[in-house]
């Protein structure tokens, strides 16, 4: 079994919490461009729900169970 030293868990623990900032941005530039195309009437916010939902379901599920 592999085990990490304490300098390890402290690097690990820092790219998870750059990885979650990141994330986190992505996410917002991502709500900030569609409201956008919502308020300029580009596409409407049914429209977006419906190509995610079309996206979820077209894509393949993992074989292990997810958060």
């Amino acid at each position: 079994m592999d085990y990490f030293s304490p300098m390890d868990e402290v690097n690990i623990l820092a790219k998870l919490a750059d990885l979650k900032e990141e994330h986190y941005h992505q996410l917002l530039t991502l709500s900030a461009m569609m409201e956008l195309l919502i308020e300029k009437g580009v596409l409407s916010s049914e429209e977006i729900a419906q190509k995610s939902t079309e996206l979820d379901s077209s894509k393949a599920r993992p074989p292990y169970p997810t958060a």
